[in-house]
C-alpha cells in the first residue's frame, strides 16, 4: 500500500531526523535509473540510494571496487530526473574520499552539482573522518556507513556478520558517535548482530538504516534488484523477497522470442 502524501513535497534530511524522533520507521531502496526510480518514488519510498552496487546489478561486477564516479554521477543523473519526493543520496564510490580529503571534497562537490542529489553516503569512520569533516565543511550532507562495509571487501576477505565479538562491537559504537558527532545526518548499519543494531539506535539522535542489522534500527533499505527477485544469485539471511521477476520477465521474454520466430507477432491489428 502506498505511503505516498502530497502533502510532503520533497523529503529532506531534517525531515528524516524529524521522523526517527517521533518513531516513525524510514523506507530506503536502491536505484540507478530514471524508469525504477520514478516507480519506487511514486511509491512513497523516504530514501532512494543510488547505491555502488550499480557495479554489481548493473554492470555485472564481483565486488562494488570498480564502478568509477563518472559512471556514479551518470546513474545519479538518471534517478535525479525521475523523483519528486524521496530524498536521494548517492553513493561515493572507492578511491574518490579514501586517504585524501581534497579528493573527497572535489569528488562530493562534482556528485551534488552534476547529478542534483540530496546527500552523499560514504562507508567507514575515524579511518575517513577528515574527508567526512571537509565535505560536511562545503555544506553537502553526509550518510555515513558502518559494519560490513563492501568497499573494504579485500580487507575483511568475506561478507560474514561484522562486529560479533566485544572489541569490534565497541569500536563500531564509536564510530557511530563519531560520525554523529562530525554532522552525518544518519548511518547505514550493514550485517551486524540485530542486538548491537538496536544499542546503536538508542544510542544516536541521527536515524540509523540497517540492512540485515535487525528490527530495532530506525529504517530498512535493500536493494532493488533483490528485493525484486530480478537477481536469484544472492539469498542472504536479511533479504525478503516481495516479488519474483526473474521468472516474469523470463517468461514474457520467452513468449515474445515465440511469437517473432511463429511468424504471429506482429498480427494485422499491430501493423500500419
Amino acid at each position: 500500500m502506498s505511503t505516498y502524501s502530497e502533502n510532503i513535497r520533497k523529503i529532506s534530511v531534517q525531515n528524516l531526523i524529524e521522523m526517527k524522533s517521533r518513531g516513525e520507521k524510514i523506507s530506503m531502496l536502491t536505484a540507478y535509473d530514471y524508469a525504477m526510480a520514478s516507480i519506487i518514488d511514486a511509491a512513497g519510498m523516504d530514501v532512494i540510494l543510488v547505491g555502488d552496487s550499480a557495479s554489481n546489478v548493473m554492470a555485472g561486477n564481483e565486488t562494488t571496487l570498480p564502478i568509477t564516479l563518472e559512471q556514479m554521477i551518470y546513474h545519479g543523473q538518471s534517478v535525479r530526473k525521475a523523483v519528486k519526493r524521496a530524498l536521494v543520496c548517492i553513493d561515493m564510490p572507492f578511491g574518490s574520499y579514501q586517504g585524501d580529503s581534497k579528493t573527497a571534497v572535489h569528488s562530493a562537490v562534482r556528485i551534488m552539482k552534476e547529478t542534483g542529489a540530496d546527500a552523499v553516503k560514504m562507508e567507514g569512520g575515524i579511518e575517513i573522518r577528515k574527508s567526512v569533516q571537509r565535505i560536511l565543511s562545503a555544506g553537502i550532507p553526509v550518510m555515513g556507513h558502518l559494519g560490513l562495509t563492501p568497499q573494504s571487501i579485500h580487507k575483511f576477505g568475506n561478507y560474514n556478520v561484522r562486529a560479533k565479538e566485544a572489541a569490534e562491537a565497541e569500536k563500531l559504537m564509536e564510530d557511530a558517535i563519531l560520525l554523529e558527532a562530525l554532522g552525518c545526518f544518519s548511518i547505514v548499519l550493514e550485517k551486524i548482530p540485530a542486538e548491537l543494531g538496536g544499542k546503536i539506535a538508542e544510542k544516536l539522535n541521527i536515524p540509523t538504516i540497517g540492512i540485515g542489522a535487525g528490527p530495532f534500527v530506525d529504517g530498512q533499505v535493500l536493494v532493488i534488484h533483490d528485493m525484486l527477485g530480478i537477481n536469484k544469485d544472492f539469498s542472504p539471511k536479511f533479504l525478503r523477497r516481495y516479488a519474483d521477476l526473474y521468472e516474469v520477465i523470463k517468461i514474457a521474454a520467452e513468449r515474445y522470442a515465440h511469437d517473432v520466430k511463429d511468424g504471429s507477432f506482429p498480427n494485422e491489428n499491430e501493423s500500419y
